[in-house]
């Protein structure tokens, strides 16, 4: 069992990474001059992030600055859930955006069928929220990779633990 080689497959945001994108996010709307006297924000609550601004158009280009800066930060917007836009107190509306931390079951299984399909001499086993895909062969292991990075997976997938 030791001449097996494995990895991880695991979906997660890099949380020091989004906390710079939103303080990025916020200094741009406060120098901006289509934001002066605005009540627009970005605040992480938990796993949540809650976007506020002062009408709908306002709350889209305060998510747009926020995007532009996670796609700078290589966080990828796979990983968000967006919640209704819902009016907010003082005449503003404001979003909730779920972050998706994990793998759930039904991409798990569909993870797992991909891998099956694929003819590759290599196993793979849920393990809570991520998935261990194992194999004698470190090309094989590779191959599960490139199919998986190709697949069409609504999350973004990282790969660790590659030994």
């Amino acid at each position: 069992m030791s001449s097996d080689n494995s990895f991880d497959i695991v979906s997660a945001i890099d949380m020091q990474e989004l906390n710079n994108a939103i303080t990025q996010a916020e200094k741009e709307i406060g120098n901006r001059f289509d934001f002066k006297g605005s009540k627009s924000s970005i605040a992480l609550d938990k796993n949540d992030l809650v976007v506020v601004s002062d009408d709908e158009y306002k709350l889209n280009a305060v998510l747009d600055i926020l995007h532009s800066k996670m796609v700078k930060r290589g966080i990828s917007l796979k990983n968000l859930q967006y919640g209704k836009i819902e009016p907010a107190a003082g005449s503003t509306v404001r979003q909730r955006i779920g972050l998706k931390q994990g793998i759930d079951q039904d991409v798990a299984k569909k993870i797992n069928i991909l891998i099956r399909d694929s003819k590759l001499k290599i196993k793979s086993q849920i393990q809570g929220d991520q998935i261990r895909v194992s194999g004698k062969s470190k090309d094989d292991l590779q191959q599960a990779i490139q199919l998986l990075r190709q697949a069409d997976i609504p999350l973004d997938l990282q790969f660790v633990n590659f030994r």
